[in-house]
């Protein structure tokens, strides 16, 4: 097949088919093009969004995806990714922005900081956790970063040993728990019970995000011992006179020291103009009501999927005003007033106070958008199918081959929900007959697998690279090895119920 002949998509090709020539192709291609862009990032300093662009058609081209389809194969997956995610991290940038001018950060981590510092990063991880229950990890993330990084700044601390907890409570809920739509998808393949998932997944949830959480933390703060930086620095309002701004000279992620003289002047003006207009701060109720109230409409909304019927009068209105874009847009609302309006800012300072939240993430937007492009290109040049193939031959038990086929095809094309729904649908044909809640094991296997080793084809890894302020190899020493920590100790717990279960 020449170099630009066009190609079927992954999702129409047979993964029952003979191995041929052209999957060998494409997981040389996968290989290599990875490569190309850490190459790009590292070596030559390049710009991550040129850098995973360059990747995708190389990839594309090399894959036999015709020259007029590559491009749009990668518009594809930018769109896909910023018609939704970018949408959610602008409404949660203006949540968090108006969060932190307010003083309702500082309510939150005062509270926080009550009693011994040794336990924050658990109370980190079970906020995390809770928050992490019915919403998307992108979501709970842009939700959380003010109040992690404030409460970096506040203690002092490294910022993983903050950050680490919050992340893995976030990752823990989206990979294992419905609602989220990974594990609802492959309930659905494979006709599992959905209150049965939720009760197990709780039990594999709990000693995934105390190992990859608070206890990993302490590693990967002694790995890489940065302060608060990046673009969460931004959203959370800057780093203040005498506080530690992240990153040393020379930091590879977001150049946040060499900009530290200019920030700090940026940021007293900035609180100068916040005390002559703000005449009080929201009380630790009024920003916490305001903080979950997406999480309240958005579990309202999960709560009408799993008990209530569809043809029920409230059944579409619970459907709306959970949707996410919904939840989210309602929270911008709510603290316009409760951070805004209530606390004695104008109209005017508001709205000048979301134009700026939005300009520290337009960077982060593109990122994760080209990580969506690359993604996309990967599956519909047939990578998935072809690593999908490899797993069949295996022959495995359904558990155990489950996540393996989730394994290698996140490892591949970077998507968690590609990868579970692409391993339940490979194992379906072995889960029949089986017990409920053997089925269940199953699907928490394969999210499991789904979670593993996030690198530079995933766009949550640019998320947290990028907010934090971190360099490539520093986001695979913290976030890729705490997600294969995840993925791991959810593989041993699902193996370890099932031999009593």
């Amino acid at each position: 097949m020449g170099l630009i002949e066009a190609i079927p998509l992954a999702a129409d090709a047979d993964v029952h088919a003979p191995w041929n020539g052209h999957d060998t192709r494409v997981l040389i291609v996968a290989v290599i093009g990875i490569g190309i862009i850490v190459a790009l990032i590292v070596g030559l300093k390049l710009h991550a969004f040129l850098a995973l662009t360059i990747g995708a058609l190389f990839v594309g081209l090399a894959s036999g995806i015709g020259a007029g389809d590559v491009t749009k194969s990668y518009e594809n997956g930018v769109g896909s990714v910023l018609g939704y995610v970018g949408v959610l991290i602008a409404l949660g940038a203006m949540v968090g922005k108006l969060l932190a001018d307010s003083g309702g950060a500082d309510q939150v981590v005062d509270t926080l900081l009550r009693g011994k510092r040794s336990v924050l990063p658990w109370k980190m991880a079970l906020i995390a956790a809770i928050i992490g229950i019915p919403m998307f990890f992108e979501i709970g993330l842009v939700l959380l970063v003010p109040v992690v990084v404030l409460a970096i700044r506040r203690t002092g601390s490294r910022a993983m040993l903050l950050a680490i907890p919050a992340l893995a409570g976030l990752s823990v809920l989206h990979g294992f728990i419905p609602p989220h739509p990974g594990p609802l998808a492959a309930i659905g393949v494979l006709h599992g019970n959905v209150g049965i998932t939720l009760a197990l997944g709780l039990l594999v949830a709990i000693p995934a995000v105390v190992i990859a959480g608070p206890l990993f933390g302490q590693v990967a703060a002694r790995w890489v011992p940065i302060g608060a930086a990046g673009a969460a620095l931004e959203v959370s309002g800057g780093a203040r006179d005498g506080e530690s701004g992240g990153s040393p000279a020379g930091h590879g992620g977001v150049e946040v020291a060499t900009e530290q003289t200019q920030q700090t002047e940026q940021t007293q003006q900035t609180q100068q103009t916040q005390q002559t207009q703000r005449t009080r701060t929201p009380s630790f109720t009024w920003t916490i009501v305001t903080v979950l109230s997406p999480v309240v409409l958005m579990l309202l909304k999960a709560a009408s999927d799993v008990w209530m019927s569809k043809d029920n009068a409230l059944y579409p209105v619970l459907q709306f005003i959970g949707d996410p874009v919904f939840a989210l847009l309602f929270a911008v609302l709510l603290a316009m007033y409760t951070f805004g309006t209530a606390i004695g800012f104008g109209i005017p300072e508001l709205s000048k106070k979301i134009g700026s939240s939005l300009m520290p993430i337009s960077g982060v937007m593109l990122i994760v958008g080209a990580g969506g492009g690359f993604k996309q290109v990967l599956v519909d040049g047939g990578t998935g199918t072809a690593i999908a193939k490899i797993a069949i031959a295996a022959n495995l038990s359904a558990l155990l081959l489950g996540w393996i086929v989730a394994v290698l095809i996140r490892l591949a094309t970077g998507s968690a929900t590609v990868a579970t729904v692409t391993a339940a649908g490979i194992v379906a044909p072995l889960a029949v007959g089986e017990n409920s809640t053997h089925i269940a094991l199953i699907v928490l296997a394969i999210g499991a697998g789904s979670l593993f080793f996030s690198h530079v084809n995933d766009a949550g890894f640019w998320l947290v690279k990028e907010y934090f302020g971190m360099t490539v190899g520093e986001t695979i020493k913290t976030w890729s090895v705490m997600e294969t920590l995840i993925s791991v100790i959810g593989l041993a717990m699902t193996l370890l119920l099932s031999t009593f279960l």
